[in-house]
Formats: structure tokens, sequence, C-alpha cells
């Protein structure tokens, strides 16, 4: 089947000229088969599809929205990391700064033995990466029953892990892990910083009260000063 521009046209007009543009080249070089692109999720600053190489494999394909609401905050944060010294205030600039802060920090937790999507590519505001799941897409956590108290200590190994590689997740939450085959895979990591600035306190409280709340309410019995002690244990 021919590939055409009109037919990969984004949805409702979610995303700008651009975005469109590079979709369309990026199924054109044959990453992706046009055809099989479907939604999976629809978040507040970004849009997360799959789709299907030409070999029959599942990928993910995230598009940040240009025109976000979150704008503000993405150039608060980024501004903190020093990754991004010289950025200004420029919508598209911070848009695909904040989608490249989500491909360098998984590559960064994988390489550290984190459970996270592989990241494979970026293209200003669009990051394919590994699909996870088997026919459909996993569950979140949120709304999974494949979880105990083995499970438990598997997210708070990686959150050890995660440590280790000098960042903290800032937004963990069970609406942040997925359950697949009986094991914990972290995603959405546009926002994780690195430890040693000014916010990574904060931001590992804020993951740790997450995680602790979560279980306690299914069930399985923690602390909160446990599970920080886990993570900062040498």
């Amino acid at each position: 089947m021919r590939i055409t521009k009109e037919r990969f046209k984004t949805r409702n007009d979610v995303f700008d000229a651009r975005t469109d543009r590079n979709i369309f080249e990026l199924s054109s070089k044959g990453h992706f088969e046009e055809g099989t692109l479907s939604p999976v999720f629809i978040g507040k600053e970004a849009n997360v599809f799959s789709a299907k190489t030409k070999e029959g494999k599942k990928i993910i394909i995230k598009i940040y929205r240009v025109n976000t609401c979150d704008f503000n905050r993405m150039y608060e944060l980024l501004r903190m990391d020093p990754r991004y010294p010289k950025l200004n205030k420029n919508r598209r600039k911070v848009i695909n700064s904040w989608a490249s802060r989500e491909y360098k920090n998984l590559h960064r937790a994988r390489d550290a033995g984190v459970s996270v999507p592989t990241p494979y590519l970026i293209k200003e505001n669009i990051l394919l990466m590994e699909f996870i799941g088997d026919d459909k897409a996993a569950d979140k956590l949120n709304i999974s029953h494949d979880v105990d108290k083995k499970f438990f200590e598997k997210v708070v190994d990686n959150m050890k892990k995660l440590n280790k590689a000098k960042l903290v997740h800032g937004d963990l939450s069970p609406f942040n892990i997925l359950v697949y085959h009986h094991e914990p895979v972290f995603i959405d990591f546009s926002q994780a910083m690195e430890t040693d600035t000014m916010r990574y306190d904060e931001m590992l409280t804020r993951d740790i009260r997450n995680i602790a709340h979560f279980f306690n309410k299914i069930g399985i019995s923690t602390t909160e000063e446990y599970i920080r002690k886990k993570i900062l244990t040498k």
C-alpha cells in the first residue's frame, strides 16, 4: 500500500504540521508501517501509539504535543538539568529537549540494569521505543492484579538501581509502572532528574511515598523508612 501524507495526518489535528511530516518521514524510512499505527494511551503531554515494523515487530511511538499545557513546568525542570545549559524558552526547543531527556534517561537507566523499555530512536518530539506486552500492551500497576510481596521488592530494587545510576524518577507511581510476566517495568522518564540537583530529595521522597501508599493500600505492608533505607544502602 502506498503511504500518503493525507492518511498519515495525525488524528483530530492534535499535532502540528512539522510533527506530521516527521512521523511520515520515519514511516517512509521503514521504522514502522504507516497502516499499523494504533493509539495506546492519551496523556496530558504526549500521545502514545503502537505500530508494527515490516517484520511484524511491535514498537511504541510516543509523541510529545508541542502545544502542551505543561510547557512552563517542563521549562523550569529542564533549567535545573546541567545537560541543557543553554536552553531558551522557545516552545519547540523545550518540548524537543523534554523528549530528548526521556530518551537519555531511559538509556542511562537501562545501562544500570533498571527494567525499562529500550529506547530506539529520537527525532525532535517523537520517541520510538520497545513495546512492552504480548498481543496488547502490558497493564499498568494500578489496574493489575498480578502483584505480591516479591513484586514489591522488585520495584524497590529497581528504585535502588536507578539511584545508583544517579537518577531519580520523580513521578514514580502505579500509573508509571507496567506489569509484564510478573516483572515491573518503569516508564515515563522525561521528568527524571540527576541526584545532584536541588530537587533530588523532594522527588525521591515523593516516589517513596507513592510506592509505599499503593502497596499498603493493596495489603502489602511496608513503610517509607524501609523503602528509603533499601534504596540508599550501598
